[in-house]
Formats: C-alpha cells, sequence, structure tokens
C-alpha cells in the first residue's frame, strides 16, 4: 500500500495528492493509503482523517452516486464552494468580496431525475451508483422532499409497463402545486395499449400529469409552479429551480439589485422564475430559446393580478443576441445562462451599456470568463453571493450585480 497527503479538493469532489493522484472520498489534509491505478487511488484507507470529516447522514451515500461530500462539515463544504469560485475569478485577475452563502436544506428537492428498469422479479428505481450505469436504491434519501420520494415507486410502476429489459428509464419527476409531474423518456414506442395502462398509472398514483417522451399521456390536474403572484403550467420537462429555498435566495438578490429598474429585460428566462416577481415592480421583456416556455409564462402573466407588463420572444440568444439597439430600451436586465454561460450576449450587453446587470451562474467557469468582459467593459462588481441548492454535491451556482462605471 503507498501512502498520500491529501493537498486538495478537486472540482468533482475527489480529494488530490501530489502527482496528481485521485482519491475518492478524501477530504485536505487526510493521510490515506491505496493502490494506484493510472492516476485514481482503489482501496483507499483513512490513516489520519481530516478535523472537517463526518458521518454521512444518509445510509445510501457510499453506493450512490447522487451526492459527492456528505463525508464533509457543512462548515467545510460553504467554505470550500465558496474559495472554487474565487478561483475561478482570480484566474482573470478579480477579486470579490462576497455576501454569506445560501444553502439549501436537507429534503428539499423538488425535482429529480432517476433511473428506472425492469427486473427479473419486478423493477427498481433511483439514481446511478458512482460512475456507474447501476442503479442503487434510495428509499431514505435525505436530498429529496418527502413528497418526491413518492416519485420512486410510481418510476418502478412506469418500469415495469414501458421499458424494455435492454434499457433504463429516466423518469424526471417535479413537484407541483396539484402533485407529481412525471416526464419519461427511454421508455418503449407508444401504442393504443400502453396508452391504456400509462392512463390507467395517473389514476392509480394520482399523478398530475404524465408524459411519455414527447407526449402528454394525461393530465389529472394542471401541474403548476408559482412565481412571485402568477401560476403557469410548465411545458414538459422545462426548467425549475432545484429547491424552493434556493430560488427564493436568488431571486432576493436579484430582486434587490434591480428594485429601481422600470424596465428590465430577462435573459434566458425559462417559465419566468425572475421575470414574473419582478413585474410586481418592473415591466419585464423575457426572452428565451424555448417557444412552449414563452407560451407558459405569457399566459401565467394574463391570468394574474397585480403585474406589470410582461412581453416574451421566442429567441435563440447563442445563435442571435439580443444586440445594442435592442437592448438600450432597458434599464436593467437579469441573465441565467446555461453552463455554457453567454460569451456573445454579455458582449453585445457590454456595447450597450445597459446600466445593471443580475448574472445568475450555474457555472464558476463561464461565470467568471463573462465577469471578466463585463469588467473589460467599464462595470463594477457591486455584490456575489454562491447559492447551494445541490447540497453535498460539486454543483455550484452564484447570484452576481454588475453596475457600468459612472464617468
Amino acid at each position: 500500500m503507498n501512502r498520500y497527503t491529501i493537498t486538495r479538493l478537486g472540482h468533482k469532489g475527489d480529494g488530490i495528492a501530489d502527482g496528481p493522484i485521485f482519491a475518492p472520498l478524501t477530504l485536505p489534509g487526510e493521510v490515506v493509503t491505496g493502490v494506484p491505478e493510472g492516476q485514481r487511488l482503489r482501496d483507499v484507507k483513512i490513516e489520519t482523517p481530516s478535523p472537517d470529516r463526518v458521518a454521512p447522514p444518509c445510509r445510501h451515500f457510499k453506493a450512490c452516486g447522487g451526492c459527492q461530500l456528505q463525508h464533509a462539515t457543512d462548515d467545510f463544504l460553504a467554505e470550500w464552494k465558496v474559495d472554487v469560485v474565487r478561483a475561478a475569478l482570480a484566474a482573470y485577475g478579480i477579486e470579490a468580496d462576497f455576501l454569506p452563502i445560501a444553502v439549501s436544506p436537507p429534503l428539499s428537492r423538488r425535482r429529480a431525475t432517476l433511473a428506472a428498469r425492469r427486473t427479473k422479479k419486478g423493477a427498481m428505481a433511483g439514481f446511478h451508483a458512482k460512475e456507474s450505469d447501476v442503479i442503487v436504491e434510495i428509499p431514505d434519501c435525505q436530498l429529496l422532499h418527502p413528497d418526491l420520494l413518492a416519485a420512486l415507486p410510481v418510476a418502478e410502476a412506469l418500469a415495469l409497463t414501458g421499458a424494455s429489459r435492454k434499457q433504463n428509464l429516466s423518469v424526471s419527476a417535479t413537484l407541483s402545486l396539484s402533485g407529481l409531474d412525471i416526464h419519461v423518456l427511454g421508455g418503449k414506442p407508444l401504442d393504443g395499449p400502453l396508452r391504456i395502462e400509462l392512463a390507467a398509472l395517473v389514476e392509480k398514483h394520482q399523478l398530475a400529469r404524465l408524459c411519455w417522451q414527447d407526449e402528454v399521456i394525461a393530465t389529472r390536474c394542471q401541474p403548476e409552479q408559482a412565481f412571485g403572484r402568477a401560476k403557469l403550467v410548465p411545458p414538459p420537462g422545462a426548467f425549475l429551480q432545484a429547491t424552493p429555498q434556493g430560488e427564493a435566495a436568488l431571486l432576493a438578490d436579484v430582486t434587490q439589485f434591480l428594485s429601481s429598474a422600470g424596465r428590465i429585460v430577462d435573459l434566458f428566462a425559462g417559465c419566468g422564475t425572475f421575470a414574473l416577481p419582478l413585474a410586481i415592480h418592473s415591466a419585464v421583456h423575457a426572452v428565451e430559446g424555448s417557444h412552449a416556455m414563452m407560451q407558459a409564462l405569457y399566459a401565467g402573466w394574463r391570468k394574474a393580478e397585480g403585474l406589470k407588463e410582461v412581453s416574451c420572444e421566442a429567441r435563440d440568444l447563442f445563435r442571435q443576441p439580443l444586440l445594442p439597439d435592442e437592448l438600450q430600451q432597458f434599464d436593467a436586465a437579469v441573465i441565467d445562462p446555461p453552463r455554457a454561460g453567454a460569451a456573445a450576449q454579455i458582449s453585445e450587453m457590454v456595447k450597450a451599456k445597459i446600466p445593471r446587470i443580475s448574472y445568475v451562474s450555474c457555472n464558476p467557469a463561464s461565470f467568471a470568463r463573462d465577469a471578466k468582459t463585463l469588467i473589460s467593459g467599464g462595470y463594477g462588481m457591486d455584490q456575489i453571493r454562491v447559492v447551494d441548492q445541490f447540497r453535498w454535491s460539486t454543483h455550484i451556482e452564484t447570484v452576481a450585480g454588475f453596475a457600468i462605471n459612472s464617468t
């Protein structure tokens, strides 16, 4: 057995020793032994544990791939996640003052994608094991909201009904105001008998809605989501923030930073996570690549009371970003792009000199790159906060405010 000292934690949650050697489930400062296989260490044993090591709160942790960091204290994880963002910014020569991290509690996830498959004796559902396509059952998961755990028997029933023995189902489950909203990928092709069986499952499990591939099988009651004063029905598989607490933290900072704006553009608006609450005080123009999400957002706005004007535009912001002459009619912007960031759109925003920008990011690397573009273009970073709504994972989100420097 070789002996190693873990010097840091990698972006995927593995401890890293000199070499580099990657050791799973280890923490900085620990002395470990193991057998190297290439750059990875197997059969890892902890000789000198870190004071930040704790017993994982979930009994599924060692086998399940849903969490990577349950073996560390909350304080360590909070500091580590802030440091990851700080290091990403430092790589571009940016220093920032961080607001306190916002961490979602256990048992708060309102959406998850489960894997399900048929077995010789029936069916099973859960998350994939670490670095594997093996399914781990998770009846006592400490991430998912208790109401979302009800999706596990639903996923098993769907696998029995509509999965082949050779392929897993991907079952996306979301808590709505009226129950579980289920979207299934990877199942058998639809035919008449399968439709009948699936519709029966909707009634048996009291689902709000069931979608199979791209087709809605049945809607027992509308799977509404609430955004501010508005309620709407998202299209199947639409993006939703992972926890209500995480969404609230992001929204609070966005709202505070843009509170004085009369007219706001919401870029990568989704179904209205920010646009509809912001419309309580400001007129909002929402832009998103999905026509279906824009239709849902607009329908939610039309039914709501007491909101200022909200307009919607379906547009691919990667290929066709809003240009300066379009942006200059707005006092402020909120932008929440996918992991790739928004390099093309940010460049146009710099040219437009839009006064205030609230940037929500799910990738520290692309955020730091876009922040550098803004700062080089005359903006100052006013505030930044790490929001940890993917508890015990390596996933990191941020919300930051940028204001054009006065000359």
